[in-house]
This record gives structure tokens, sequence and C-alpha cells, in this order.
């Protein structure tokens, strides 16, 4: 795998992180700060915006705030109502001047948060989410007088556009005879995966099927000792497969016709191997996935560029890539997000479970048969809380003189064929570690050598 040819500096946010700002609602995330995002979002992107939210309890309160700050600068704002993350990304693409979700994504019910989207669908990059911090904390607002104020227009029926779009590319109906069970976590999926689904010929059970923002039956994370109900309705009803959404479904992980969870950077394999087998180009993921992308996408010729940790760094990545004129076949990331750039560049929730679908049809084997098909790869993942990731980072960097060290994002220490990253989180404060080797043996030694060092 290697990085891009050239790499700009990790600017530093302080409101924002890796996927929008987060926070507890109505302690962090308050009406008043989403009012200054709004504005502040408004006072950049003179035009359109297209907004939306998520099924938590706290949408609607933070909705009417960042729609009150984009009219308050004369953007008009047309509300796509509840709806996921990659809905809006697919509206908002060569349509509007930008948009903004409210959402927190896969945390608890009791946060909430705010993504930007850019004119063409991708949410905001580094450098323009600097611009919006420096206008927040200004301010630096654009106000308008009361005859320019913006209207408000309500289209909760344009996320239909986003379910055709996805339906439009499987003609030829590959769910037909197969049953699938869907678990959209209370989520705004709930009126989306299903009927997609649906509409490429599968019959589709449902599990947490029912919009509501406390998730009574699961947290919006789907993890795997969240989806033990998905998992025994696969078994009872025999589903081919179960997939499950995070809290705004631009997020996708399964389980197998046993109920078995896919741990997700073998469902990104999955798709990396199906798609370079026909296509040839580039794949881009983050230095944080699994090397059993990279072996599969080499053995059908395609080539691994690696990004920083993020889907926007991903999106980014490919889009400079078709501008340099190469063929880019696949990304995303090991985490139940794979981008398919033929539809659009960001990850989508509901387009990966009707891909799924595609590729057990065209294969005709169960989906434990295919994971089961995949190199052998172990990764162990970890958190430890802290307040300085820096001075941490700074430490365990020269506790390793003989390994090789990348730092693209954080410090992956590589060794052989195994590696480690060590990074601090985008959205809590935290420090992540991944291990990743061949075999647990080696990844676990990695991984305890680190994780001694930093809770010293």
């Amino acid at each position: 795998m290697k990085p891009p040819e050239k790499e700009a500096p990790v600017p530093k946010k302080r409101l924002f992180g890796t996927n929008g700002v987060r926070g507890r609602a109505g302690i962090d995330m308050t009406p008043d700060l989403v009012l200054r995002i709004g504005i502040a979002l408004g006072s950049m992107r003179n035009g359109t915006i297209a907004v939306g939210r998520d099924t938590r309890t706290s949408g609607e309160m933070l909705l009417h705030a960042i729609k009150a700050g984009l009219l308050a600068t004369g953007c008009d704002v047309v509300d796509c109502g509840i709806l996921p993350t990659p809905a809006l990304q697919y509206l908002i693409r060569g349509t509007y001047a930008g948009g903004a979700m409210i959402t927190a994504s896969h945390n608890p019910p009791e946060y909430n948060g705010v993504k930007i989207i850019e004119p063409d669908g991708t949410e905001m990059g580094d450098e323009e989410t600097l611009e919006l911090e420096r206008r927040i904390a200004g301010p630096s607002f654009t106000l308008q007088p009361w005859q320019s104020i913006g209207k408000e227009t309500s289209a909760p029926g344009l996320v239909s556009r986003y379910i055709d779009g996805i339906v439009a590319r499987f003609p030829d109906l590959p769910g037909t005879g197969m049953l699938v069970v869907a678990d959209p976590g209370s989520g705004p999926a709930c009126a989306t995966t299903p009927e997609i689904l649906r509409r490429i010929g599968c019959r589709v059970l449902t599990v947490n099927g029912t919009m509501d923002g406390t998730f009574p039956g699961r947290l919006p994370e789907p993890s795997e000792d969240g989806l033990a109900a998905l998992s025994d309705l696969v078994q009872s009803s025999g589903a081919a497969f179960g997939v499950a959404h995070d809290g705004d479904a631009d997020r996708a992980v399964f389980v197998d016709e046993n109920g078995r969870f896919v741990e997700e950077n073998c469902e990104l394999a999955l798709f990396a191997r199906s798609i370079c087998r026909t296509t040839k180009g580039y794949v881009v993921t983050p230095v944080s996935s699994s090397g059993m992308i990279e072996t599969v996408a080499r053995e059908s010729g395609c080539t691994v560029i690696a990004t920083r940790v993020g889907s926007i760094n991903v999106a980014r990545t490919m889009h400079a890539l078709i501008r340099e004129g190469k063929t880019v076949v696949f990304g995303g990331e090991g985490n139940g997000g794979p981008i398919f750039p033929s539809h659009q560049f960001c990850r989508d929730g509901g387009m990966t479970a009707a891909m799924m679908v595609a590729i057990l049809a065209a294969e005709g084997r169960p989906l434990s048969a295919l994971v089961a098909g995949l190199p052998r790869r172990v990764m162990i993942k970890g958190k430890i809380a802290t307040a300085d990731p820096g001075a941490i980072l700074a430490e365990i960097a020269g506790r390793f003189p003989d390994d090789t060290i990348d730092r693209l994002d954080g410090l992956k220490i590589l060794r052989g064929t195994a590696w480690v990253l060590v990074r601090a989180s985008g959205t809590e404060p935290l420090i992540r570690i991944i291990a990743d080797a061949d075999t647990g043996e080696e990844a676990s030694a990695l991984y305890n050598e680190v994780s001694a060092i930093i809770e010293k």
C-alpha cells in the first residue's frame, strides 16, 4: 500500500472532528452553537442549502437552530426531513450550494452533531472547516436585512430520488428469490434500506425497523454485541444474510447466513475482491484498513492508495486521482463504510446492502463461504482515554528505532508484514490502537507492546 504522492499537513481543528462536530445534546451541542454553525455556513455558501436529520430526540431542536442561522444569512433552505446522511449527500450533489445533516452517527442517543456537506456531495474538508470554525469563533457573519432573509421549503419526499438512484443500478433484480433481514437500528434507514432491497427483488424482514430516537432495541453503533436480535432472526428465518446500520445509515455491517458477524475489514475486502476482478484501477482506503485489502486488490492487478483516517480523506483522494486521469474503482473504510465511485463519493449503507445482494447472486455461494475464502489476517482494536494524545504519540515514536514508522496519520509502526497504528481519535478524547498481522500472536504482541507504553 502506498500513500498519495503529496500529502498536505493535517490542519488542527478545534470544534470539528473527523466526521463533523458532535457532543451531548443540550450540554455540548446547544441550539446556540448550532445556530452559529448555520450562520457561519450561510456566510460561506451563498445559495440554497439542503438540510436533514436522523431520528434522535434532539434532532428537531437542532435542525430548527441551523435553519434559523442559514435563513438569517439570506440562504434559502430545503428541509428534507428525516433521512440517511448518504441520501442527503445524494440529493445535494450538483443541485444545492451545500448542506447540513443533524446527526451524531454511531454515538449514543444523548449525543447529536452536525455534518457539513459540500456541493459535490462530500463532507466538508479540513481547510474549509477551518474557515468555518474561524467564522464561528470570530464571529464573522453576514446577516441580511429583513427584506433579504431566506425562505424555507419542506421537501421530505425528495428521499425517493435517493432510493430510485440505487435501485436503477440493479435492473436485473439480483435479489429475486433471496430473503434478507434488515436492522436499520430505529434510524432513518427504516424508510430506505428495506424499500431498496425489496425493489431489487428481495424478500425482506426487519428488526428495529420503526423510527425511534431513543433507540430502544440497540445503540446506534452496530457492534457485534448489539446485533443478537438480527443474528437470531437470520438463523430462524433462513435468510441469506442480515444487514445493520449505524444512526445515520452511512455504514452497513453484516451477519452471514449462520448469524455470524462479518468483521468490517472482511466486508471491505469482499467488495474490493469482487470489483477488482472485473475492473482494474486504484483502490483508496485509510492507513487503518487491514492488509487483506491490499492483498485481494493486488491479486487482481489493482493498486491500493493509503489516506488519513476518515471517509472525507478517502473521497478527496479518489477525486484527486480521477482528476489526474487515473481509474478509481473502489474505496472506503474498514468500519462498514465502502465507497462506490460509480454511485457517489461517500459511505452509503443502502448502496452497500444492495451491493451485497448483487455479489451473493453473482457468486452463487453463501456469505460464510466468501468470507472463508479471504486471505488470513487478524486485527485487534482498542482505545485508551487521554487528555494529551500528542505527548503520548511523541513518546511512542522514540520507542521503536528499529521499525519503519509511517506518519501519514498518527504513528503506524511496521514490522515485516505486521503493523500497529496509534492515533488520536477525531471524535473523542482517546488514543486508538489498531494492530494487524497474519497471525493473532503477531497482532497481540504488537498491540500489547504499544498499549503497555501508553498505560505507563
